[in-house]
């Protein structure tokens, strides 16, 4: 037998991948089937079953991994619509690369536009702090560096920066998406006093960071989120602590930003690894979540 030659070879890989990430049932999906089996041969009855095979097993992967990133997704619509929702989004946004940790960051956006859950806007952000927490989870190593501490109180802070915990970043959301997350995952708070949260409208800056090899999300008061928002914006830190103190509400006792204590729990949670030196930048907006 002769071998395939490689644009035919090329044609039939790009007929497949077509085959396979378009929307079963559409127009566009017995057009591509077609376009396949006329690549192939003409044994249509195999290939279309063999086309069929991978499309169920296409579905299943897209469930597996999209269910790794977003369990609580899951938990709040239920396993039979978060497997529609995976396979919609398999098909809307398929993978751009071979590992399939890297798919599902469409999904956030993807859940804001989806018309059959407009009374669950919440989800959307929900999202967006899970996929952070699996970003996390992936990002790259960062021993902390204790000594480095030393320098607050040796050194002229101007300049100085501190250095947060890898896959630190910072959600602003007018839904309680922390409460949310750590109650299906952690049962901190209850389930029940996280949806009440959600039932009075109450809004939460969400903390992802992680702390040696384990991923976190805490909900955060308006000013240290500013705090953590400035720095990873790339300023120092008495800009960063002017910006969190512009978010302090001056009239409530329970909101005065309090830095010493924010700094101590942050090293011992493993938020703050460090005290590096940044060369000079402009002055930041005070318009930080």
């Amino acid at each position: 037998m002769n071998p395939m030659p490689p644009s035919s070879l090329a044609q039939q890989q790009q007929a497949l991948l077509q085959a396979l990430f378009v929307r079963p049932g559409t127009v566009d999906a017995g057009t591509a089937a077609t376009q396949l089996r006329n690549l192939l041969d003409a044994r249509s009855a195999q290939t279309a079953r063999g086309l069929a095979a991978y499309q169920a097993n296409g579905h299943a992967l897209a469930e597996r991994s999209l269910l790794a990133a977003y369990p609580v997704i899951a938990a709040l619509i239920g396993g039979d619509n978060f497997a529609l929702l995976a396979r919609d989004l398999w098909h809307h946004h398929p993978p751009r690369c071979g590992d399939l940790a890297q798919w599902g960051d469409a999904l956030p956006g993807f859940l804001q536009t989806n018309e059959q859950l407009a009374d669950a806007p919440y989800l959307s952000d929900v999202a967006r702090a899970e996929w952070a927490l699996h970003r996390a989870a992936g990002a790259a190593n960062a021993e902390p560096d204790l000594p480095s501490f030393a320098r607050l109180g040796q050194e002229d802070p101007q300049g100085l920066a501190l250095t947060l915990a890898p896959g630190t970043t910072v959600i602003a959301s007018p839904y309680p998406v922390a409460s949310l997350i750590t109650a299906h995952l952690f049962e901190t708070p209850p389930l029940a006093e996280a949806a009440q949260r959600l039932r009075n409208g109450q809004g939460e800056h969400a903390l992802v960071w992680r702390q040696g090899l384990r991923p976190r999300i805490a909900g955060i008061a308006p000013a240290a989120a500013a705090l953590v928002q400035t720095l990873l914006s790339g300023f120092d830190l008495p800009q960063s602590l002017d910006t969190a103190c512009a978010h302090a509400d001056p009239d409530a006792v329970s909101d005065v930003f309090d830095f010493s204590a924010w700094l101590t729990a942050a090293v011992t949670d493993g938020l703050v690894i460090g005290v590096h030196q940044m060369p000079p930048t402009p002055s930041p907006t005070k318009d930080m979540p």
